[in-house]
């Protein structure tokens, strides 16, 4: 009787995760020399973003070899010129889309660390193509994106991760370790602030029509715009500056709400907010009228969102942030010459208790308590932490990714990434219902009799989270998604 001979490719055994008993076929590595590495058990992956942290996370997943780099992607050849200097043989494209088509049957895996705009139809375009998928923070640039990719990493079985490399720092189980043991009792309030904006913002729109870049051509220009409004070329744009307008950006709560209310969202395990209030910095250029900008990120803003009670906090939370350098004042139990967060006080997290307060600064760093009894707690320096990666670049955060997929779509692996976007989809959602809030309060509605604007949506406003709706303020629910350019949409 012939035997039928079964080809198993090596994306299939890379997709069907850890090998079965009984099916092993791959040369093992103590066989070929301590520290080789087969080319069949290495991922291939491509950067949609290589300039800036797109660089940072390519190379960190790359893990000095552990990986394969087979693709590039960027609309400016000189930001991510090291990049393709370091991958020398990996294909280089302009358009994401086309090198996901072109390469499909050659790419396991995609880093994403595009502007906030792109995140959103990249992550779900390779995700439809069975890649996984590292997205920067924060994960998209709108509630609505987010909640798409958090259902399409299910649907579509992908080994998913956001790029808030903080939530890997064992600082973060050390602050999750004090709260479960009780010892600051139940939070009921929180204050979280950053330094940010640290790029123009709050700034007229630009009119001028300087021209593009040598390096980048009307193409390129283009596929930066990707499904965002269509405006020309301006160096308030790109590179970098595109954080403070809401076309593309997501100002400084989008740019540091993910890595700092990471901390209080997971200890407390918080759920969707209930309501949400904000109000922003005024700018003024002339007596009386301030400036009116609603394409743009203010220069300071505060918000105040509310949480019920969980199984893990018994209490509603009154949740406190504040950008634009603005920073709470230091609590009774926290003595005036500590920093509070980090060092300078620039960023930072607050947890009050019924037994004490618990803080810490970027990234889950620096985590101290300060109890009622006047004793201090602090990190020890020999904090053991479940994390072989730890040691790595960002806490090895990109790794434990890739090694996710490898062990395969719902691995322990995979249920111990302290990012994915069954996590950090609900955790982006929660700090867009600032921007949300912020937008709302931007905008004027008409106008009175003297011709001054008038601003309706400088309320509270309440949020079903299911639906992703405010139940009183309608015209606020524009803010929950976005007008995508055709070509562009989010399928």
């Amino acid at each position: 009787m012939k035997k039928t001979k079964h080809k198993l490719t090596r994306r299939d055994f890379l997709n069907k995760g850890t090998l079965a008993t009984g099916s092993f076929f791959i040369v093992p590595r103590f066989v070929l020399g301590n520290g080789y590495i087969a080319p069949s058990d290495k991922l291939n992956l491509a950067a949609i973003g290589a300039g800036g942290k797109g660089r940072s996370d390519i190379i960190n997943a790359f893990n000095e070899g552990t990986e394969n780099v087979v693709g590039l992607c960027d609309i400016d050849t000189a930001m991510c010129r090291d990049a393709v200097s370091k991958f020398p043989k990996a294909k280089f494209y302009h358009d994401f889309r086309v090198m996901l088509e072109e390469m499909d049957k050659d790419i396991d895996a995609v880093t994403i660390s595009a502007p906030d705009h792109i995140h959103g139809v990249a992550a779900m375009t390779a995700m439809q193509l069975g890649k996984h998928v590292y997205v920067q923070k924060p994960l998209t640039n709108n509630i609505y994106e987010a909640r798409q990719l958090t259902e399409g990493a299910r649907k579509y079985k992908t080994v998913t991760q956001m790029g808030n490399q903080g939530a890997s720092n064992p600082g973060q189980s050390q602050l999750v370790e004090w709260f479960d043991k009780g010892v600051i009792g139940t939070v009921h309030t929180v204050y979280v602030w950053t330094n940010r904006p640290v790029w123009p913002q709050g700034i007229p729109v630009p009119t001028e029509k300087p021209p593009l870049p040598e390096q980048i051509s009307k193409k390129d220009w283009d596929l930066f715009i990707g499904p965002a409004d269509y405006v020309d070329y301006h160096p308030l744009y790109h590179p970098f500056k595109w954080r403070g307008w809401w076309n593309f950006g997501t100002g400084a709560l989008g740019d540091m709400g993910c890595h700092l209310v990471d901390s209080p969202f997971r200890i407390l395990q918080l759920g969707y907010p209930t309501e949400v209030e904000g109000s922003v910095g005024q700018v003024f250029t002339r007596d009386w009228v301030p400036e009116y900008i609603p394409e743009g990120c203010p220069p300071s803003s505060t918000i105040q969102l509310k949480f019920s009670a969980t199984a893990k906090n018994n209490s509603e939370v009154t949740f406190n942030w504040s950008d634009g350098g603005i920073r709470p004042f230091h609590p009774e139990l926290i003595p005036a010459d500590d920093w509070l967060g980090d060092p300078g006080s620039g960023n930072g997290v607050i947890m009050i208790g019924t037994k004490g307060i618990m803080t810490c600064g970027t990234y889950g760093a620096r985590p101290q308590v300060y109890l009622n009894n006047g004793d201090k707690l602090t990190m020890p320096e020999d904090y053991k932490v479940d994390n072989p990666n730890v040691g790595l670049p960002e806490y090895g955060h990109q790794v434990s990714w890739t090694q996710a997929y490898k062990a395969g779509f719902g691995s322990k692996e995979h249920k111990a990434l302290t990012s994915s976007f069954d996590y950090s989809g609900p955790l982006t959602e929660t700090v867009l219902m600032g921007n949300l809030a912020i937008r709302s309060y931007m905008t004027a509605t008409s106008k009175n009799e003297r011709g001054r604007l008038l601003f309706e949506g400088r309320k509270k406003l309440l949020w079903d989270g299911e639906n992703m709706k405010v139940v009183n303020y309608d015209a606020a629910n524009a803010f929950v998604s976005r007008n995508f350019r055709e070509g562009w949409k989010l399928i």
